[in-house]
């Protein structure tokens, strides 16, 4: 399939990354976002996203440790080939279109990357006002942390094209992409999909079957709920467990601050739909609890300015 128009649901931490690397490697991208605040959420994500790429291409001049395998096909990239880089992320930056009109979005779309919420009945909503606009042939994507695709297929009306397309953070440096499809989803979606990831600067890892948390977030979603339990159990403090686990194995961060990266509305969603929350009492409750009152705080992360730790 000849994928040129790239749709992006959700302007959320891996949304507005997806959606501008996409744009960076030459895909024209749409993202459509809920409201006009959505709207005004994003684009200052966008905006930082554009200096980190720009920051970053022009330190790969100097610094071989600088380089990104995202954003250049190879370290021996020439300074004058780089400056040529750089203006791609500014001309991506200007192409992007944000709307909340669903006919805008996906009416013309070839690829539809959903990137909302991780609440299975905000997705199924999500895929019902889509289902009688999107063009017959175009490919849906989930890029859901923790839930099978196979759990929302029936939602979409097109379950031979539909399947997972799940993104590392910081897709420009840590350019991974899992490609997971369900067992009606068809050959041609699930190589065309390869294909895309591959051709937005991803390393596709292909799955053979559906599993919970995909590859990276079995092991991740463990990790960060053990450190997570530690603070809701008053076992220690933020610093001292991400100084445990830094100092313990030589790692550049700590699970809070990975918490801080990944946001923690999305590390509630995921802990809050997880029967052991609907415990009193237990620890799943506990930290539930625990991120649900910073996020109604306003401390939801790294680009909220603050999380665990304050970036302002």
């Amino acid at each position: 399939m000849d994928i040129q128009n790239v749709t992006v649901a959700g302007g959320g931490v891996l949304g507005s990354q997806i959606a501008l690397q996409s744009a960076y490697k030459g895909f024209s991208v749409t993202m459509w976002l809920r409201s006009e605040g959505s709207i005004e959420r994003t684009r200052p994500k966008l905006k930082r996203l554009r200096g980190i790429y720009k920051q970053t291409l022009q330190a790969m001049k100097t610094d071989p440790s600088a380089y990104c395998r995202g954003l250049a096909d190879s370290p021996e990239t020439s300074p004058e080939q780089l400056d040529e880089l750089i203006a791609k992320v500014d001309a991506a930056f200007d192409s992007l279109v944000l709307t909340t009109d669903l006919e805008q979005a996906f009416g013309g779309a070839d690829m539809v990357v959903e990137a909302i919420a991780e609440v299975i009945g905000e997705k199924e909503a999500f895929y019902s006002s889509i289902s009688g606009i999107l063009p017959k042939q175009a490919i849906l994507c989930t890029n859901s942390s923790t839930l099978l695709p196979s759990a929302m297929m029936d939602f979409t009306g097109r379950p031979d094209r539909f399947l997972a397309l799940h993104f590392a953070n910081n897709i420009w440096k840590n350019n991974t992409a899992e490609v997971m499809g369900t067992a009606k989803t068809s050959a041609a979606s699930f190589k065309a999909v390869v294909e895309f990831a591959r051709a937005i600067g991803m390393i596709p890892l292909e799955l053979h079957k559906e599993q919970p948390g995909y590859l990276l977030n079995s092991m991740l979603v463990p990790f960060l709920n053990a450190a997570e339990a530690l603070l809701a159990n008053d076992i220690a403090d933020v610093e001292t467990i991400d100084k445990a686990w830094m100092l313990g194995t030589g790692a550049p961060l700590g699970p809070f601050r990975i918490l801080d990266i990944v946001g923690l509305t999305t590390a509630y969603n995921i802990v809050a739909a997880s029967p052991a929350a609907q415990e009193p009492g237990s620890t799943a409750a506990r930290i539930a609890a625990m991120l649900k009152q910073r996020i109604d705080e306003g401390k939801t992360g790294i680009n909220a300015g603050e999380g665990f730790y304050s970036y302002k």
